[in-house]
């Protein structure tokens, strides 16, 4: 099981018909190995092969598998700085500044947000300069953009492949929640198209 990783979702934000629970035991044992072989996935799982290979066929085929790809250590394959660029964009620039930064290899990830900021970008750098020129130099040189504030990560504590409905805990919802404020996207911040 071998083929190109994705980096997205078209459809990312929005609500997908559940899964049943075989099908979400494949995508976590996949998360945890995409290298295993479908005899060791079917064990795994407890179906049989036939049925692991057609299960893992037709999660590629809906869209839910979007590929396969290693998990890289940043810091040890020579990109020791990681860093948040949060961007605001000219309301009549979106199309013009998506695609600029799909062709933007510095940038690992990329999400329209509510609030403050209308973007915000995850990049990598050999050094804190990398993150200045590309901050400075690159993002905010762009017409499309309004501002740019940009913050070092400094421990990445949490970072998982992908979550599934399956790994939320219920909750208490009975206990009074704290106030949220949600701020609404303005028309043309919809998700960035796949890479």
């Amino acid at each position: 099981m071998s083929s190109k990783g994705a980096t997205g979702s078209q459809h990312s934000g929005r609500s997908a018909t559940p899964l049943d629970d075989i099908a979400y035991r494949i995508l976590d044992t996949l998360r945890d190995n995409g290298r295993i072989s479908i005899a060791a996935l079917a064990e795994k799982v407890g179906i049989s092969r036939a049925n692991a290979y057609t299960r893992v066929e037709s999660l590629m085929q809906e869209g839910v598998i979007t590929g396969f790809s290693a998990t890289v250590d940043q810091a040890k394959a020579g990109l020791s700085i990681g860093a948040l660029v949060f961007v605001t964009v000219h309301p009549q620039a979106w199309a013009s500044f998506r695609e600029r930064v799909i062709e933007m290899p510095d940038v690992e990830w990329c999400a329209i947000t509510t609030g403050e900021h209308d973007a915000m970008l995850l990049i990598r750098a050999v050094d804190v300069s990398g993150v200045h020129e590309f901050s400075t130099g690159v993002i905010a040189q762009l017409p499309e953009v309004r501002t740019v504030v940009s913050v070092v990560v400094l421990d990445e504590v949490v970072r998982r492949a992908f979550l599934l409905p399956t790994d939320l805990p219920e909750r208490d919802m009975t206990v009074p929640l704290g106030m949220t404020r949600w701020t609404p996207a303005s028309p043309g911040r919809d998700a960035l198209p796949p890479r």
